[in-house]
């Protein structure tokens, strides 16, 4: 099949044949966008963690041996890398510590594992601004807080 020849309702239906299998092998776990998904599976299958359910409040995963909570985000970088292809979606209840670290996994154009980071909780709000529009903290995944001391390169791991 020539994906470039099917028409677009054809790819809409492609598309939701790849979700549907990809919710039933449990890689995603929502039919939305499966990038951040991809994501969650990725660092608890690697890393061992043990994903959350979707309606857990303020994080994504934990580690059974140190109990550790994980909120992972992520993006997926399909062109020239700018502030809004490296922002990260909104952190809600940043005051209310409901998560220890916040891993950010940067996919390139082929879903392959371009750069990964683990990040302490406190970390995050110098670099990050606060949005009243959104209710929370916008991090944007480049400069400084890449390099912070705190923040672990962990891209290796998730390879």
């Amino acid at each position: 099949m020539d994906i470039k020849s099917i028409t677009p309702v054809e790819l809409m239906n492609l598309y939701a044949e790849v979700l549907i299998e990809l919710n039933q092998r449990k890689v995603v776990r929502t039919y939305n966008s499966p990038v951040g998904d991809y994501a969650e599976w990725l660092v608890s299958e690697k890393l061992g963690y043990t994903l959350e359910q979707n309606s857990q409040k303020g994080y994504d995963a934990f580690d059974p041996k140190t109990g550790f909570r994980y909120q992972i985000k992520s993006r997926w970088e399909r062109g020239a890398i700018s502030v809004q292809s490296r922002e990260l979606n909104v952190i809600r209840n940043y005051e209310d510590i409901q998560f220890d670290y916040l891993i950010i996994v940067i996919f390139d154009s082929n879903f392959g594992v371009k750069e990964a980071y683990m990040l302490p909780h406190d970390t995050i709000k110098p670099y990050a601004k606060y949005s009243k529009h959104q209710n929370g903290y916008l991090l944007v995944a480049k400069g400084a807080v890449l390099i912070d001391h705190r923040t672990k390169n962990i891209a290796d791991l998730l390879r």
